[in-house]
């Protein structure tokens, strides 16, 4: 391995370390331990007894509602999700639902989870969920979006025409990837707000701050590929040159 790689490899590790929710945090908040062995030298370290198998929905691991979906001791079937080799819907794509209640209706795509193939279209496809609910108050209903699956339960929307149809990726003349209908032949632009995320709406508006890494450092070309190993490498690093003989060795 190069030392580029472990220096690389380190970085990565220590902003996952730091960041505004660093690992820890997240094992910490979802790890479920039902019996660990007390402190101490007579007693074997790291023995524990604790929840391996978690469902995961459209709650993040680290919310009450995760920790209510897996209540201790309760158990959800394994669920399969269908890997997707490429990704075609993004935020603020126009789509038309079409299974359930809401079919045949439009919306505007507000949020992905590309682990379980789903997204979630603003105002449609809702189920009402009681919130508050106590001994001396029934509680309120509200209505919470339900997700979708790509593969079988949404269509994109053409713009042209505002009806579903099936796409392909292809390339324009001057070599742009695009979306295009299959029906109609045309392209579906990306959306606007593809790009925005909890710090900017996007990239072109975010202003670097102080402890930002900057653009022109990151592209930088730092790495040189060269045929030798780990040990070479630091050799001629320190200027360390190899001046002895190995022993004869004989195979039988």
């Amino acid at each position: 391995m190069r030392l580029t790689n472990i220096l690389f490899s380190r970085v990565g590790k220590w902003s996952k370390q730091f960041s505004n929710l660093p690992d820890r945090y997240i094992k910490r908040a979802m790890e479920q331990v039902y019996w660990r062995n007390p402190k101490g030298i007579q007693y074997k370290p790291n023995a524990v007894i604790q929840r391996k198998k978690y469902y995961f929905g459209v709650h993040r691991p680290w919310t009450y509602q995760f920790r209510d979906e897996n209540y201790p001791k309760s158990h959800h079937k394994k669920i399969f999700v269908e890997p997707i080799k490429e990704w075609s819907h993004f935020r603020g794509d126009r789509v038309e639902i079409l299974v359930g209640k809401d079919k045949g209706k439009q919306g505007i795509i507000k949020e992905i989870i590309e682990e379980r193939n789903w997204v979630i279209v603003e105002g449609l496809n809702c189920k009402l969920k009681v919130v508050g609910d106590r001994k001396d108050f029934k509680g309120v209903y509200v209505r919470e979006e339900q997700p979708l699956l790509v593969t079988s339960e949404i269509a994109l929307v053409d713009p042209s025409d505002l009806r579903p149809t099936p796409i392909e990726w292809r390339y324009t003349e001057d070599g742009e990837r695009v979306r295009v209908s299959v029906r109609t032949g045309r392209v579906i632009p990306m959306p606007a707000t593809m790009e925005s995320t909890i710090d900017y709406k996007t990239k072109n508006t975010y202003v670097e701050q102080p402890k930002d890494t900057k653009a022109d450092v990151i592209e930088e070309i730092t790495f040189e590929p060269k045929l030798c190993t780990f040990e070479m490498d630091i050799m001629e690093k320190m200027g360390i040159k190899e001046d002895r003989i190995p022993p004869k060795s004989y195979w039988y």
